[in-house]
C-alpha cells in the first residue's frame, strides 16, 4: 500500500509542475460543416473535451502534448501543440482497415489477417449501465455468447457459454485470460432443486473500470495455441494501463436501485381448510396481501471508482481503487467489494528491454445469499402461507423462547421442511462467504533485432476463502441438527502460470512471414483447506455455540482438496501472407497434463490450420463494397481432463477410518477431442456504413468421460470410459449499420444473431441414457439423438382424440408412466440489438435482447397450485371448476373440481406437462442517457448519465423471467423452484476526467 501511495503522489505532483496553456478551436467536416460532439483529447491520457453546437472546444493541455481529434465515422488526426493557442482542424469522411485486435496468448494481429471468428467489446460500452458483475453487461453485446446469470440475488455468479455445451461432464466454460494470462475462475457452489447456496464466481472480483476491452475467441479454432485449456472458447480481457504525460485523474461514482419486477401471481381470497397448511377454502374472505410485498426490499447498489494514469516515454503506470456496496431485495443480502490496481511498465537498455507489472488485489464479502429450493428458502413459506392466518404476527415474533431448554425456536404455524417462518431464516440463519485475492504478473519483453522479439512472463493468482453458514437451534428439524447446525470451510485456490514466446516478422517481397513459438507452464491447486459440516444429524453439542470445540463427535473435521493439476506445453505458429491480401495460418500446440500421467496419453498435440482472401483486394469490386473478406478454419484440440480419475484416492475421516475409493481407476483415460470447423465471410459497404460478419461453424466432441457400473468381482462400484458424440453447430451473424451520418446527429446500431444446434449423437453401448428423472416433477436426461438441455417431465395421459383422461374413481387427471421428453432449455436462436445515439454533447443507449425458442418449468408455480395459494387456483374456484378437455369412462367433461384437478398436477411430483413454457421473450436489458460537458472551460470534463437495466420484458408465455436461472450449471437454465423474482434497476452516474 506504501507504494501505491507514493506513486499516487508523484504522479500528483506531475500536474502541479509542468506548464499548460489554454487552447481553442474549431473542428469541421471537408464541407465545412462544424461537428457537434467531436472528442478532443490530450493523447496518453483521459483529458479531453467536446465539441459544442458551432463545433467549437477549449481545454487546458500541458506544452508539447498531443490532440487526438476523434469522431464516429471519421478519420481520427493528432496534432502536436506548440507555441500556438488556436487549432482548427478539419475531419475527413472514412474509417481505416487496419485495425490491430488482441488475439490468443496476448499477441496482437492486423483484424483483416484473421482467419477466425473474434468479435471485442470496448471496455465503455460495459460501463454505460455498469453492473457489478462485468459479466452481466456482456449479454446481446457479442453473437454466440450466452450469458446465464443466477437468481441468487447480490453477489450471484454468472456463466458464460460460447457456441453450446459440448461436454457431458459439465465443462464446457471458456478460459478467461487478463492480458494474455489465464486466470482462475472457479464457481464452488451451486444450489439444486433442494436447497442450496450459489457461492459467487472469480470474475465478480474483477473491476470493471479497469478493463480496456473483452475480446471474444468464440470455438477453439481462435484459441488452439491455448491447448485443451481453449477448447471451450477463450474471453481475452485487457486491462488498462498507463500513458505518456501528466498524471490523468478518472473518477467514477453511482448508484441503482434495485426493484421487483415480476412475482408469481398469488390469491389472497380463499383461505385454508380447518386449519391445515393448504388454501383450499372455497369460502371467500377478505385476507391481508401487503406481507408480500412487505418482505422484499429496495436494492441499492453503490459503484466507486477512482484511477490515476501517467508517465514519461519510458515509464508509465496506472493505478486504480474500486468500492462496490450492494444491497439485495431480500434484507440481510449484501455484499462488499474493494479492488486494488497497480500496472506499470519501463523501458531500459535503449528502449530494448520492457519490463511490466501488475498487481490486483480484492477483497470481496457476501452476506446472506438466499438459499434456493424447498429447504430454508424465505419465498416457500412466503408464498404458501394459508391465507387465513395472520403473517404479521409470525413477522413480529418469528422466534419463542423455550424455557426447558433455554433456546429461541422458530414461531411457525406447522412443522414442515417445505415451510419456514421466513424471518426466522433471516435472523436465524446466516451464511457469510469471504474472498481474499491477490493476481501479480512480471512481463520482459526484448526486441533482439527490428524482426525479432522475446518476452517471458510469469503470474501467481491467489485467493484465500472462508465458508460460514450457521443455522440455528429450533428451526426446521428436517434439515437443521435440534443444537444447531454449523458449516464452516476455509481453503485456498492458487494458480502459477509463467510461459516464454519467441516471435519473428517480416517481409519477403509481395509475402510476409510471422513466426511464433513458446512453452508454457501451469500449476492449479484448488479448494485445499479444512471444513466442517453438519447436517440434521450431525450438529453443536451445546445451542448456537459455533466453534471448533462444540461439534458433535460424528461431525467430520476434514482436509479438502478439490484439484491439483500440472500442464506444461510447446506451441508454435506460422502466419504466411501474400500482398496484404492472402493469409495462411498453421499452428500446433503439444501438451503433458497430471491428469494423465501413468495413462501413455499424458502427451497430446493438438494442430490448427486456418486461410483468409481479402477479396476486395484481390479483385476489381464495385464502388459500393469498401471491404470483403472469407476465411476458413479448422482445428482439433482436447476438453480439460477431469482430477482424480486416473489414481482416484481413498480419504481419512474425522474418526480416524478410511473412507474407500470405489472407483476404478481410468488408467487408459484420453482427453475429451473436440474438432470444429468454420467458414465465415465479412463485408462492408457505402464506406463502411453496413457491414456484416458470418460465421457457420461445426463442432464435434468425442471421448467423453462417462461413468459405468463396475463388473461384479472388480473390487469396485464404478468405472470410466472415453465413448460417446456431441456435435454442435450454428450460425453467428453481426450487422453493423450507420443509418444517421450528419455533423450534428449520429445513429449506429448493430445486430448480434445467432443459433446452435446440439445433439447427442452417440453414448456408451452399455449407458443409452445418462442422467435420471427425479421426483420433483422433472428430470434431465442424456441419450442418442437428443441434445444437452432437454427435460423430461410426466405429461397428462390422453385418448386417441388427444383428451386428458381422468381416473375412474375421484376424477384426478392421470400421468404417464414414466417422465417424457419435453423440450429443450436452450433457445432456438438469439438476438442482440445494440443502439448508439449522439446528439452533440447528449448521448443515448440502449439494448434489445431476445431469446426465441426454447422451453422453462416452473416448479414455483406447481407447489402453489398445490397448495392453492395461486391465482389460477382462485379463478377455477370463482369459475365452479376447472376447464378442460377430458374424458371419464367414455364420457367427455369439460370442467373438473379445483383442488382434485390442482392437487393432483401441482405440488412437488405432479405432472410437470402443465408448467412447461415456451421460453421465448424479449426485453430491455440496458437504457443510459448521457450529457458530457467540460468543467471551467478547461481540460475537466464531466458526463452525467441516467442508467437502467432490465427495464421491461415481454415473455410469450412464462409466468418467470426465463433469463435466470436456478443455478449455473448446464442443465439450470430457465428452471423455476423458489427463484428470487426478477428485478429492474434505475438509478445516475457521474464521471470526471481531469
Amino acid at each position: 500500500m506504501k507504494l501505491f501511495l507514493t506513486v499516487l503522489t508523484i504522479l500528483c505532483l506531475s500536474t502541479v509542475v509542468m506548464s499548460q496553456r489554454t487552447v481553442t478551436g474549431t473542428v469541421t467536416s471537408t464541407e465545412g460543416d462544424p461537428l457537434i460532439g467531436v472528442n478532443v483529447l490530450v493523447l496518453g491520457s483521459t483529458s479531453g473535451a467536446v465539441t459544442d453546437f458551432d463545433g467549437k472546444y477549449s481545454l487546458n493541455v500541458p506544452e508539447g502534448s498531443i490532440l487526438q481529434f476523434s469522431y464516429t465515422g471519421y478519420t481520427p488526426m493528432e496534432v502536436t501543440v506548440g507555441d500556438q493557442s488556436v487549432i482548427d482542424v478539419t475531419l475527413e469522411e472514412g474509417i481505416a482497415l487496419g485495425e490491430v485486435v488482441v488475439t490468443a496468448l496476448g499477441i496482437e494481429r492486423e483484424k483483416s489477417s484473421l482467419t477466425f471468428a473474434q468479435q471485442q467489446v470496448d471496455g465503455a460500452e460495459l460501463l454505460e449501465a455498469r453492473d457489478i458483475n462485468f459479466l452481466n453487461s456482456m449479454a446481446g453485446k457479442a453473437a454466440g455468447v450466452e450469458i446465464k446469470k443466477s437468481s441468487s440475488g447480490a453477489g450471484g455468479s454468472t456463466r458464460v457459454v460460447l457456441r453450446g455445451d459440448k461436454s457431458l461432464s459439465g465443462n464446457s466454460d471458456p478460459l478467461f485470460v487478463i492480458d494474455g494470462i489465464p486466470m482462475a475462475n472457479t464457481r464452488q457452489g451451486q444450489p439444486g432443486m433442494w436447497d442450496g447456496v450459489d457461492k459467487g464466481d472469480g470474475m465478480s472480483q474483477i473491476n470493471p473500470d479497469d478493463i480496456e476491452s473483452v475480446t471474444i475467441l468464440r470455438g477453439s479454432n481462435a484459441a488452439a495455441l491455448y491447448g485443451s485449456q481453449g477448447a471451450n472458447g477463450v474471453v481475452l480481457i485487457t486491462t488498462k494501463s498507463g500513458r505518456e504525460g501528466p498524471a490523468q485523474v478518472s473518477f467514477n461514482t453511482g448508484i441503482t436501485m434495485e426493484s421487483v419486477l415480476l412475482k408469481p401471481d398469488l390469491q389472497f381470497k380463499y383461505g385454508s381448510e380447518g386449519g391445515t397448511k393448504e388454501s383450499w377454502s372455497t369460502t371467500p374472505g377478505n385476507y391481508a396481501s401487503d406481507y408480500v410485498d412487505d418482505f422484499f426490499q429496495t436494492g441499492a447498489n453503490w459503484m466507486n471508482s477512482l484511477s490515476i494514469s501517467g508517465g514519461t516515454a519510458r515509464t508509465k503506470a496506472y493505478f486504480s481503487f474500486g468500492n462496490v456496496s450492494s444491497r439485495g431485495i431480500v434484507p440481510g443480502n449484501d455484499y462488499r467489494r474493494y479492488n486494488v490496481t497497480f500496472k506499470q511498465s519501463t523501458k531500459l537498455l535503449n528502449d530494448k528491454l520492457t519490463v511490466g507489472s501488475r498487481v490486483m488485489l480484492s477483497d470481496e464479502k457476501t452476506d446472506n445469499r438466499p438459499r434456493a429450493g424447498y429447504y430454508d428458502n424465505p419465498l416457500t413459506g412466503l408464498y404458501m402461507f394459508p391465507r387465513d392466518r395472520d403473517f404479521q404476527s409470525y413477522k413480529t415474533n418469528y422466534a419463542i423462547l423455550n424455557p426447558d431448554r433455554n433456546v429461541e425456536e422458530q414461531n411457525w404455524f406447522v412443522v414442515d421442511h417445505h415451510q419456514t417462518n421466513p424471518y426466522w431464516l433471516l435472523n436465524k440463519e446466516t451464511r457469510l462467504f469471504a474472498t481474499k485475492r491477490m493476481i501479480g504478473s512480471l512481463t520482459l519483453d526484448y526486441q533482439i533485432t527490428p524482426k525479432l522479439n522475446i518476452s517471458a512472463r510469469g503470474n501467481y493468482d491467489f485467493a484465500s476463502k472462508s465458508e460460514d453458514e450457521r443455522q440455528s437451534a429450533g428451526g426446521n428439524t428436517t434439515t437443521v441438527h435440534p443444537n444447531g447446525s454449523w458449516t464452516y470451510d476455509k481453503y485456498t485456490d492458487e494458480l502459477i502460470y509463467t510461459d516464454a514466446i519467441l516471435q519473428y516478422n517480416d517481409n519477403f517481397g509481395n509475402f510476409s512471414l510471422g513466426l511464433i513459438g513458446g512453452a508454457s507452464y501451469q500449476k492449479t491447486t484448488f479448494g485445499l483447506g479444512t471444513g466442517v459440516s453438519g447436517d440434521a444429524n450431525n450438529g453443536l453439542i451445546y445451542p448456537n455455540e459455533f466453534y471448533f470445540q462444540n461439534i458433535g463427535p460424528l461431525v467430520q473435521v476434514r482436509s479438502t482438496l478439490d484439484s491439483r493439476l500440472v500442464k506444461q506445453g510447446v506451441f508454435a505458429n506460422a502466419t504466411l501472407g501474400f500482398k496484404e491480401m492472402l493469409y495462411l495460418d498453421l499452428s500446433g500446440r503439444n501438451d503433458w497434463a497430471s491428469s494423465l500421467a501413468g495413462t501413455g496419453n499424458e502427451s497430446y498435440f493438438y494442430p490448427s490450420f486456418g486461410a483468409t482472401a481479402i477479396l476486395s483486394k484481390m479483385l476489381e469490386m464495385p464502388e459500393f463494397i469498401t471491404f470483403a473478406k472469407l476465411r476458413y478454419s479448422s482445428t482439433r484440440v482436447g476438453n480439460e481432463v477431469p482430477f482424480n480419475l486416473v489414481n482416484p484416492q481413498n480419504t481419512i475421516n474425522a474418526t480416524g477410518g478410511v473412507d474407500r475409493n470405489t472407483t476404478q481407476p481410468f488408467d487408459n483415460l484420453k482427453p475429451e477431442i473436440i474438432t470444429s470447423n468454420e467458414v465465415g465471410a465479412n463485408f462492408r459497404f457505402f464506406d463502411d456504413r453496413f457491414g456484416f460478419d458470418f460465421t457457420y461453424y461445426n463442432t464435434v466432441s468425442t471421448d467423453q468421460f462417462i461413468n459405468l457400473p463396475a463388473p461384479s468381482g472388480s473390487g469396485f462400484t464404478r468405472y470410466y470410459v472415453n465413448a460417446g458424440k456431441i456435435v454442435n453447430k450454428g450460425i453467428e451473424l453481426t450487422l453493423d449499420i450507420t443509418p444517421i451520418y450528419t455533423p450534428k446527429v449520429l445513429w449506429t446500431t448493430s445486430f448480434n444473431i445467432w443459433t446452435n444446434e446440439n445433439e447427442v449423437v452417440e453414448m456408451h453401448p452399455d449407458l443409452p441414457s445418462l442422467g435420471t428423472g427425479d421426483s420433483e416433477g422433472y428430470g434431465s436426461r442424456f441419450e442418442s439423438g437428443g441434445s444437452i438441455g432437454d427435460i423430461y417431465v410426466y405429461k397428462f395421459q390422453r385418448d386417441a382424440q388427444g383428451r386428458i383422461i381422468l381416473d375412474s374413481g375421484d376424477g384426478r387427471p392421470l400421468k404417464t408412466a414414466t417422465q417424457e421428453l419435453i423440450g429443450n432449455l436452450n433457445p432456438d436462436w438469439s438476438l442482440g440489438w445494440n443502439n448508439n445515439f449522439k446528439f452533440g454533447k447528449l448521448g443515448l443507449n440502449f439494448i434489445v435482447n431476445g431469446k426465441f425458442g426454447g422451453v422453462c418449468f416452473s416448479q414455483t408455480e406447481s407447489m402453489l397450485d398445490g397448495a392453492g395459494v395461486s391465482q389460477r387456483t382462485a379463478d377455477a374456484r370463482d369459475a365452479g371448476g376447472y376447464a378442460v378437455d377430458a374424458v371419464q369412462n367414455d364420457t367427455p367433461v369439460s370442467s373438473v373440481d379445483p383442488e382434485t384437478w390442482f392437487r393432483a398436477v401441482g405440488d412437488r411430483n405432479g405432472i410437470g406437462e402443465a408448467y412447461v413454457f415456451d421460453r421465448t421473450n424479449v426485453r430491455l436489458t440496458q437504457f443510459s442517457l448521457s450529457y458530457q460537458t467540460n468543467l471551467f472551460r478547461d481540460n475537466r470534463s464531466v458526463t452525467f448519465s441516467l442508467v437502467g437495466q432490465n427495464l421491461f420484458y415481454i415473455a410469450l408465455e412464462a409466468p418467470f423471467d426465463p433469463e435466470l436461472a436456478m443455478n449455473t450449471s448446464r442443465n439450470s437454465a430457465s428452471l423455476d423452484n423458489f427463484n428470487l423474482p426478477a428485478t429492474r434497476t434505475i438509478g445516475f452516474n457521474i464521471n470526471l476526467n481531469f
